[in-house]
């Protein structure tokens, strides 16, 4: 509970702030803040283990640019030095001028791409301080510094809490799926997919990583060395996002998570040249909820051998290219790719050449804020289609009544030996046409009949329409009286 008073009462803080105005400024302001306190403790954690081996650790963020000189000096009795803090103009002058310029400069100075020094630098590079009144930041700050980071219990509660404010910027509206991905949902994607250590896992439209931390968390239960724990932290995870904020809080929800250096890179994967790829560059494992709709420029549409103005379209080219033989994937995309002619010739090459052997069908309260009914595609790379087995879930869900583990239980039971019920049916591709639709139609779904005799149906109608009737009569009553006393 500590976590989620301390993140509210900040909401509260940053409330007042002008340049804090949404859910996305109030989460990249606290991001920041939050990501530097726990540098703090993860640097001096790594200190305090060198130490104990004989070691020197050679600290990234050194002299006052440290959390503990700049934002949070204490005094001999471990608390707040307010005399010696800085506040007001001071605070926001020195974050401002000095502070955000060095953490800027270690992408430069950094030894390596793939270290923590030079992922400290690029997100920087992309960050701007929004808290113009240093009264407000310190208050944040103190409030920050409360927060610790030591045990697993203190990270796991942290991640928790970050995650749960993503999912917050996620239903803010505009920013819908494209963000926040429903974590019951990628939990059981994973799942099935079933990642192993010494596999790649890839998310080349990787939003805020939460399809990568949650691999990491459950290939994490895995590890049963030190090699095997060197291999989940440098060579297993790579993610690609084409916008700065999302990169960010990416990169910072991976490093929170325990992946301490992550090889997530901003850019526009549809720039890739499809034809440039080679085997080195493909990996074992895609896990991805590609964004959908959206403009790309004439030169990206020459990347792709079937040509799409549709985002999602050209993402599922780049999937299958990118998986190596045998390469595993998980995607969630409109259902609108299963039957629309556009996309006939995808489906088709789909088909071909990986073994599409599940879809989930989400039902469109799954995806609260963007209003868009969903699938999920598990295919194998190297083998034709025959059959596809589908599973629907046969619920609504909204923000109050969201999706949750128990949902999905039974596909996971089923899926295993793809079982038919009543949610549940097999596809003989064989019999398809010429557009290769794929369109959700359950055979097997029982249809609730209405049992009651003409008459009961009849008196029912007969008692909505009288129901019916006293609401308009007692409105136009109501409107009377209005007008009379007015």
């Amino acid at each position: 509970m500590q976590y989620e008073n301390t993140f509210k009462a900040i909401d509260q803080i940053l409330w007042k702030e002008s340049g804090c105005s949404s859910e996305l400024d109030y989460l990249e302001q606290k991001s920041w803040l939050l990501f530097l306190k726990y540098l703090d403790d993860l640097e001096s954690e790594r200190e305090d283990e060198a130490e104990l081996e004989g070691k020197q650790y050679k600290r990234i963020i050194t002299g006052f640019n440290r959390w503990s000189q700049w934002a949070a000096p204490k005094t001999a009795d471990g608390k707040i030095d307010v005399i010696n803090a800085m506040t007001g103009n001071d605070l926001v002058e020195f974050v401002d001028n000095k502070l955000f310029p060095f953490l800027k400069s270690l992408k430069a100075t950094a030894a390596s791409t793939n270290s923590l020094e030079f992922k400290i630098g690029e997100i920087f590079d992309e960050l701007h301080n929004k808290i113009k009144s240093g009264f407000n930041l310190r208050e944040v700050i103190n409030m920050i510094d409360e927060l610790h980071f030591e045990s697993a219990d203190d990270k796991h509660e942290m991640t928790v809490l970050y995650e749960n404010n993503i999912q917050r910027m996620g239903n803010a509206g505009r920013n819908g799926g494209e963000y926040y991905t429903p974590r019951p949902l990628i939990r059981s994607i994973v799942k099935v997919v079933d990642p192993k250590i010494g596999e790649t896992v890839y998310d080349p439209a990787c939003g805020s990583a939460g399809f990568l931390c949650e691999a990491f968390n459950y290939m994490e239960e895995k590890i049963g060395s030190t090699t095997d724990n060197d291999i989940l932290q440098h060579s297993t995870f790579f993610g690609i996002e084409k916008k700065p904020l999302p990169y960010i809080i990416a990169t910072m929800n991976m490093i929170f998570h325990g992946v301490s250096a992550p090889n997530i890179i901003k850019a526009n994967t549809l720039a890739i040249n499809l034809t440039q790829i080679q085997e080195k560059d493909r990996k074992n494992v895609i896990l991805a909820n590609p964004p959908f709709g959206g403009n790309e420029r004439g030169e990206v549409l020459q990347n792709f051998e079937i040509r799409s103005s549709e985002t999602a379209y050209m993402f599922m080219q780049h999937f299958v290219k990118m998986l190596k033989a045998n390469g595993r994937a998980g995607i969630v995309i409109k259902n609108t790719f299963l039957s629309n002619g556009d996309a006939a010739a995808i489906r088709k090459m789909l088909l071909e050449t990986c073994n599409l052997h599940t879809v989930l069908d989400l039902p469109s309260g799954v995806f609260t804020g963007a209003g868009v009914k969903t699938v999920v595609l598990f295919f194998t790379k190297g083998m034709p289609t025959e059959k596809v087995w589908y599973y629907q879930i046969d619920k609504h869900f909204t923000k109050t009544n969201p999706m949750t583990e128990k949902d999905l239980e039974e596909f996971l039971t089923l899926q295993k030996t793809k079982a038919e019920s009543e949610h549940s049916w097999l596809l003989d591709v064989s019999t398809l046409g010429d557009n290769y639709d794929l369109s959700v139609k359950n055979p097997n779904k029982v249809e609730e009949v209405d049992e009651r005799t003409p008459s009961e149906i009849l008196d029912s109608i007969f008692e909505l329409e009288s129901e019916n009737m006293d609401i308009i009569n007692a409105l136009q009553e109501a409107l009377g009286k209005e007008e009379e006393e007015g």
